[in-house]
């Protein structure tokens, strides 16, 4: 879009969603959430109530004028009466907050001495009960982008919606077993001055969150929302981001919509939007305000004593390791990250005397490898690994026939070496004579690519470059 950030005074920040695996926040339900037949459907109506301050906030009187009723599915064996609002909360998940915790000290929050519970109205009926438990872990803290440093206005933890199963304009149906599972919230200040920017700190945001044993990893266990302002209009918040390779392009369309509507000398009404596929946003409701929250009455004061905080270990981030891996055996940072994001057990197999950065290349690329060429995606044992690296290592195949023979041995449970055997040098020279007399003046990559279809899995790369050139 090629605008000129600076000149529009854009303000951005970042609401960071992250489950916690385990048990629910204030039960002992198991945070699986399932899509199988449910045990039992209940169906409910819900209605709003008054904040703390006795006013009734905005956007849950916009919920409510939707008169819905909303179905709630449940399983005998994995969701209770706490899900349901028929019994009052357990005591907190103590790993849940523990986890909490280190979140606030890796982003250098200050934590909170105490902690109060409270309830934070939500009448969409994604919470049986009508509102969201939520507290305050941390704030005022921050974290180093770019050599810029990026302000944390809190860590919260809470429990995770419902989730949703249909939507119609008469009812809801949600699945129970979201409900209740510890999210971490984590809250930046508006320092984001860019949609690029914006990503970057997500990114951020998000290793370290993945460094931390005991968060959820994957599809749907991570959810971001933006808030974003321009020359100092109402805030807009954005929700619905899944990949964060969206982000930029939804901020850049969101910015040029708000500065559309200022030329056009229409007022900017914060509200919330909801990101599209394409890139646009929509309305999705009004801005909710402080009306909405009011205290927990069913579970105490939690008390953060001095003692607690500094038992809390700390990860090595994976920033860390990544870096310490690349520096120790000169991999790429990519194989690198894959490494440590995905637990390869890359080390027990550097014992074979082949370069680091073949056997990272092996362990991440080739499974992807076989199933885009063979799709074949059968688990592929370390065993299975070793047996490849061995052949390598004593030359019995080549470095490029490792797709094809790892990919034979998956489908048929054993090797044919005599489909790989390497072909001899003095051949392989033979035919490259001839395929560079046949191509006059064709390139290196053009010639490399003729001699290795030909010889596909049987020769060297390296090698038949190198006799190329000598040839040429």
């Amino acid at each position: 879009m090629g605008l000129a950030y600076k000149k529009v005074n854009i303000k951005c920040g970042i609401e960071c969603h992250k489950q916690i695996e385990g048990k629910k926040l204030f039960c002992n339900c198991p945070t699986i959430i399932r899509d199988d037949n449910p045990s039992f459907n209940v169906t409910r109506y819900i209605r709003t109530s008054a904040g703390e301050s006795g006013r009734y906030d905005v956007a849950a009187l916009y919920e409510a004028k939707k008169g819905k009723h909303f179905v709630y599915q449940g399983y005998n064996d994995t969701t209770c009466l706490v899900e349901l609002d028929e019994k009052p909360p357990q005591e907190i998940n103590h790993h849940a907050l523990e986890i909490a915790l280190q979140v606030c000290l890796l982003l250098n929050c200050k934590i909170n001495k105490v902690v109060q519970v409270m309830r934070k109205i939500v009448i969409d009926g994604s919470n049986t009960s009508g509102f969201q438990r939520t507290m305050l872990i941390g704030k005022d803290g921050y974290i180093n982008v770019n050599n810029k440093k990026i302000g944390i206005q809190g860590v919260c933890l809470e429990e995770e919606a419902s989730q949703i199963i249909e939507r119609t304009e008469e009812y809801d149906v949600y699945n129970l077993s979201r409900l209740g599972i510890p999210l971490i919230e984590i809250a930046t200040s508006p320092d984001i001055n860019s949609p690029e920017e914006c990503k970057i700190v997500a990114e951020k945001i998000g290793m370290i969150l993945n460094s931390i044993e005991g968060i959820k990893r994957g599809l749907g266990s991570i959810r971001q929302d933006i808030n974003i302002s321009v020359n100092d209009n109402p805030r807009i918040e954005i929700k619905g981001f899944q990949e964060l390779k969206s982000i930029p392009k939804v901020i850049e369309n969101e910015i040029e919509r708000q500065l559309k509507l200022l030329k056009k000398k229409q007022k900017i009404k914060s509200e919330v939007r909801k990101a599209n596929p394409d890139g646009m946003t929509e309305f999705l409701r009004p801005m909710p305000g402080s009306a909405r929250m009011y205290p927990e009455t069913d579970i105490n004061l939690i008390e953060l004593k001095d003692t607690l905080i500094k038992s809390i270990k700390l990860p090595e981030l994976i920033a860390e390791k990544v870096e310490k891996l690349v520096e120790t055996h000169k991999i790429s940072s990519d194989y690198a990250r894959e490494i440590i994001e995905r637990k390869i057990g890359f080390e027990k197999f550097l014992k074979y005397k082949l370069d680091p950065q073949f056997i990272a290349k092996v362990l991440v690329e080739t499974p992807k490898e076989i199933k885009s060429r063979f799709n074949v995606s059968e688990h592929i044992t370390d065993e299975d690994f070793r047996e490849i690296f061995s052949l390598v290592e004593s030359k019995k195949i080549t470095k490029e026939a490792v797709p094809d023979v790892l990919s034979e041995k998956l489908i048929e449970g054993k090797i044919d070496l005599n489909k790989f055997k390497p072909v001899k040098e003095s051949d392989i020279e033979k035919e490259i004579k001839e395929i560079i007399k046949k191509n006059k003046g064709a390139s290196l990559n053009a010639l490399m690519g003729i001699v290795m279809e030909k010889f596909r899995g049987k020769i060297d790369g390296k090698k038949v470059a190198e006799l190329i050139k000598k040839l040429q």
